[in-house]
């Protein structure tokens, strides 16, 4: 009974196992689409009844079977495997959130951005002056009536990390000369570390030890739950309570805001906004800063936050898109959340672009073209050659690093330039030209294909559980059906060794980049750390942030300067080598040698071949139940790797650094130790050595096994679960297996109903694509008098 999640016979009663569209009132789901035009909606609603349908026809199911067998001493397995399913498929939420982050430096314009695509002006704070946004902010759409926000903050043992970190960053032992102190001073790990303390316990608190400081209370009130909840009816009176805590203040600031005392333990931020019609339900835009943090929590949620994102935009003012370290170093960032992440589609979105200065743009524009006859005129000339320029250049980076069939490289735009100040006032340009719907089109477009491709999956694997269940009603076996199983069983053994065999090669093509990767970095490692650890002014501000570096193991996050990362700057050298074969390996396309996903496909599609091959040859043609169950069984168990594998794929590309960072720590241990007179050069010599002795002694090479060594626990956890579903699988539907043994409940009424709703997949799609065609068709023949077609019903 315990393998039975919620075995009771009465639960099934509770809103869970209600249609949806019984819960709520039309007007309320009609709400929810009010940000897709009406043919957009009309697809929507189809695909939300077919999904609230298929929910109703598993809970009907699902309550049946606990009924039959609730009070049975003895479950047989094949019970215990079909109820869980069926549980499992009813509480899968209907989308998984689609993350959109906004990447991009200080005063990019990413909260501006964000206010126009929401049409709330001054929702996040702004301001052209300093850094605003302190921490990573998600805004997304729901069905509340109040507008809410959450304010997560760091746990009592996460800040007593960061709070000794802190004070080590300010401890001085010895008496330092004036010249070092001036450098000490000035240095920005200093100023932050000094900032921070006097934010959360006032004045003077840079010169407490840590125990003191652990026994001092704070100027806030921290709350237990570590979680602070604003709500208010309007947006903008939610916006003014949350003002104080993601607003990074000036570090001469002097106010005396409760809120603003915390702002040091605040991780990040939820943003929900009442019934949004222009943001749908599911997207959620994040506000990412673009150098992460020096607390090891928050800088590790900014990293996983960029990865799961399946989109991101590189956002850069237009006066800095040309170029600059921070700009380059976004593009990086973001091109790498697609080789170890969630990541498919990466667009550069360049803010500001009605920012020109007239003359200097006449007076450098090429002679022989149009005359210019406005600002106007020529804010959109500037914007167009931008795209065109940018949209070349990215193109060509994404080429270095990302398979040739890459889905980021077919996007039909790479590069938006948009304006939200002229968004709001239109004194320059319309509101479509300063692009912000354009935007919004494709947040629409992206979420209305993934509830597509959900929807199909989800009514897919629950028509194969309703042909499972059938499949146990079925007529008595035929008397042959053991041999027939039997023969499957060694052909499914079979494909397994193949299919490891074709893992096995495409891992293979890493073998070769990997060996001339580690040849590079071996021979320009001493290039890289020296650029690193060189700064214009010498030391000077740079002796505690070196300090912070090697506290972290080689990493240090700044509110203002330039992320510093060792590890990976003296890994890189092997990364753009494995680049392009790593993202070939991990990406969806036609069966090659190096690509995985394919592969499995093609396995899956022998199988369900042979399947239909015994099924006529023996005779299941009058069993067609349990034929269709094993083909759409198939489906499900490996359509579920793809998940497996995309989380295993991060810690796959990380390991390299991984891997040196722990090899180097000793060194960067050693190097945090060291003050008094000299000490940067001291820190920066120990590093060197530290470096210097640890490649002697294979660094990389063992860098490079280890990469190897999880690319081989992946193949075996491929296989693996392969292996054990396919045989939980084909014992269920075997007649000597354990089975069911006794007669379940009827069920066949779901079945019929589940049969009809998988076969309307097919029509729902197809409405879809005509209604598209003639809305295009009637804008063609009469774009200014034809409107859209009417909302479906």
């Amino acid at each position: 009974m315990e393998y039975l999640v919620g075995l009771e016979p009465h639960p099934v009663d509770d809103d869970l196992f209600k249609e949806p569209m019984k819960k709520r009132r039309r007007s309320d789901r009609d709400q929810r689409l009010r940000a897709f035009p009406s043919v957009e909606q009309c697809a929507l609603k189809e695909y939300e009844k077919l999904e609230s349908r298929t929910r109703r026809v598993l809970s009907n199911t699902y309550q049946k079977l606990i009924q039959s067998v609730f009070l049975d001493d003895s479950i047989p397995n094949g019970v215990k495997y079909l109820v869980n399913r069926l549980l499992t498929l009813i509480e899968k939420p209907p989308l998984d959130p689609i993350y959109i982050g906004l990447f991009g430096s200080t005063g990019a314009g990413k909260s501006s951005l964000i206010n126009a695509i929401i049409q709330q002006a001054m929702f996040l704070p702004v301001s052209g002056e300093s850094i605003c946004t302190s921490c990573v902010v998600q805004v997304s759409s729901g069905c509340c009536e109040q507008y809410e926000a959450k304010i997560h903050l760091l746990s009592d043992q996460e800040w007593k990390e960061e709070l000794k970190n802190l004070t080590k960053l300010l401890h001085r032992t010895e008496e330092l000369g004036r010249e070092e102190a001036d450098e000490w001073d000035r240095d920005d790990a200093v100023e932050e570390a000094i900032w921070k303390l006097r934010m959360l316990y006032g004045d003077g608190a840079e010169r407490k030890s840590y125990e003191e400081l652990l026994r001092a209370k704070p100027k806030g009130r921290i709350p237990t739950s570590r979680i602070i909840t604003l709500k208010a009816e309007e947006a903008g009176e939610l916006s003014v309570k949350l003002d104080p805590y993601i607003r990074t203040k000036r570090r001469d600031w002097d106010g005396e805001s409760a809120e603003t005392h915390i702002w040091p333990l605040i991780k990040h931020v939820e943003v929900t906004l009442s019934k949004s019609e222009l943001i749908p339900e599911g997207v959620v835009l994040v506000d990412i800063p673009g150098t992460g943090d020096f607390n090891s929590k928050r800088d590790e949620m900014w990293k996983k936050t960029i990865d799961k994102c399946s989109v991101i935009w590189v956002i850069s003012d237009i006066e800095r898109v040309s170029g600059g370290r921070a700009h380059e170093d976004l593009l990086s960032e973001s091109i790498k959340a697609c080789q170890r992440g969630f990541c498919r589609d990466v667009a550069l979105v360049v803010t500001k672009a009605d920012k020109l200065h007239l003359p200097e743009y006449l007076r450098e524009r090429k002679v022989g073209k149009q005359a210019i006859q406005s600002q106007r005129e020529a804010v959109l000339e500037r914007n167009e050659m931008i795209k065109l320029q940018r949209n070349r250049i990215l193109k060509e980076k994404l080429k270095r690093k990302l398979p040739a069939d890459s889905k980021a490289l077919g996007a039909s735009d790479l590069v938006y330039t948009v304006s939200a100040q002229e968004y709001w006032q239109q004194a320059l340009l319309t509101e479509e030209e300063t692009e912000i719907p354009k935007l919004r089109e494709y947040i629409r477009k992206r979420l209305l294909d993934k509830k597509r491709r959900t929807v199909t999956k989800y009514v897919t694997e629950a028509f194969g559980l309703l042909l499972l269940t059938d499949s146990f009603n079925c007529p008595e076996n035929l008397p042959n059906e053991h041999l027939h199983m039997s023969g499957l069983r060694r052909f499914v053994e079979e494909q397994v060794q193949l299919l490891e065999k074709a893992i096995d090669q495409c891992f293979a093509h890493m073998a070769q980049p990997l060996h001339e990767g580690v040849r590079n970095a071996r021979t320009s490692y001493r290039r890289i750390l020296r650029a690193c650890l060189v700064r214009s002014r010498g030391n000077q501000g740079f002796h505690q942030t070196l300090k912070a570096v090697c506290l972290k193991n080689g990493i240090y996050a700044s509110r203002t300067l330039p992320r510093i990362d060792l590890n990976e700057a003296i890994t890189q050298p092997i990364y753009d080598q494995i680049d392009p074969v790593f993202g070939g390996i991990f990406r969806a396309g036609t069966p090659t040698g190096s690509a995985l996903m394919p592969h499995i496909d093609a396995f899956k599609h022998s199988l369900q071949e042979k399947m239909m091959e015994i099924g006529i040859r023996n005779g299941w043609k009058y069993d067609n139940c349990k034929k269709r169950f094993l083909i759409q069984e198939i489906s499900a168990i490996l359509g579920g790797l793809e998940g497996h594998i995309l989380r295993k794929k991060r810690r796959i590309y990380e390991s390299l650094t991984t891997s040196v960072q722990s090899d180097l720590k000793p060194c960067y241990e050693e190097a945090a130790q060291i003050t008094g007179k000299k000490a940067c050069e001291k820190m920066k010599d120990v590093i060197r050595r530290g470096v210097d002795q640890q490649v002697a002694e294979g660094m990389f090479e063992r860098a490079q096994e280890r990469m190897q060594h999880q690319l081989r626990q992946l193949k075996n956890g491929i296989t693996e679960k392969v292996k054990g579903s396919i045989a939980t699988m084909l014992t269920l539907a075997s007649p000597q297996g354990d089975g069911l043994y006794k007669e379940l409940a009827d069920v066949r009424s779901e079945y019929k109903e589940m049969e009809k709703l998988h076969r309307s997949l097919r029509e729902v799609a197809e409405n879809a694509v005509l209604r598209r065609g003639m809305q295009d068709f009637l804008l063609r023949v009469s774009p200014s008098k034809v409107g859209p077609p009417k909302a479906c019903i």
